[in-house]
């Protein structure tokens, strides 16, 4: 097998059309209350002589590859060494190569100097997923997540200072009902801290079902209705100032379809939500999930 990948494989939904190293298996972190995605994996570091053989074999069928994602959770884990070889031999296999991405945990940005973020960033890794969740230091504690407000702003901005663009992710109903306030009001002000170029919103999902989450949440989960997700997305919205960063709710998990530039399109979006507030039942609101109102 040319790519031996050790499944699930996870990538962006922007990443579709990328060849895949998984340099990494699973998260090194691994304990988010919400996050299933490695659950079945123990986390480990992939060998170099094996790396080296797939990206070397790999490059030999698909010469003119363009775009490369490195694969699992959070490949900035590496040392800048490890990670700087392994975008040398990327550039050097694949002369077409323009971006090459990964997602990566604030706290690995952090661990790096500035010397070696901009090397890295010159060797061709331009884009980092941030899975921020919230921007509320409480619900983050909550959800177990090892991040803070301070060390995401910091970790994003030094990344952007070393000029690796970000795309970030907030996690809609998070908090349930309790938190839902705190949880929009303070994740928006953390974008704005950051303005990253590609923000999106997914909405919490329960793959092991409602009571598994709860047990592991470290407070008071209330559920909340698809109304009530959209309330906490106006609120999000209302309360963000960016500029120019591009944003998408268009996930499988999204129930209302929004597409548009922040703050450009502020105002058209929050007049989306606002009409599948008020008409839910006559909104473009996606069919399977209508059972939640």
């Amino acid at each position: 097998m040319l790519l031996n990948y050790d499944e699930p494989l996870f990538r962006p939904p922007s990443e579709a059309y990328s060849l895949i190293f998984q340099i990494t298996l699973g998260c090194s972190w691994n304990k988010c209350a919400f996050c299933e995605m490695y659950s079945s994996k123990k986390f480990s570091i992939k060998a170099d002589n094996l790396i080296e053989k797939e990206i070397i074999e790999a490059s030999k069928l698909y010469p003119d590859t363009k775009k490369i994602f490195l694969a699992d959770g959070n490949a900035m884990v590496l040392n800048s060494k490890k990670m700087l070889w392994i975008l040398g031999l990327i550039n050097k296999s694949f002369p077409k190569v323009r971006r090459i991405s990964a997602y990566a945990l604030p706290n690995d940005i952090l661990s790096k100097t500035d010397k070696e973020l901009k090397e890295i960033s010159n060797s061709g890794l331009k884009l980092i997923y941030v899975g921020i969740e919230s921007g509320d230091d409480e619900l983050l504690k909550l959800v177990n997540k090892n991040e803070t407000f301070d060390s995401t702003v910091r970790g994003i901005l030094k990344a952007k200072n070393a000029g690796i663009k970000s795309s970030v992710m907030i996690l809609n109903g998070l908090g349930g009902k309790k938190y839902s306030n705190q949880h929009a009001i303070n994740s928006a002000k953390l974008l704005n801290k950051i303005n990253p170029e590609y923000f999106s919103t997914l909405v919490l999902s329960f793959p092991y079902g409602e009571k598994h989450f709860e047990k592991r949440f470290k407070g008071n989960y209330q559920i909340m209705n698809v109304v009530e997700l959209l309330q906490e997305m106006k609120i999000l919205l209302e309360h963000t100032e960016l500029d120019k960063s591009v944003f998408r709710s268009d996930h499988a998990s999204n129930y209302l379809v929004l597409k548009g530039i922040l703050s450009r399109d502020k105002d058209k979006l929050l007049n989306l939500i606002n009409n599948a507030i008020s008409e839910p039942n006559e909104a473009r609101l996606r069919d399977e999930w209508q059972r939640g109102l």
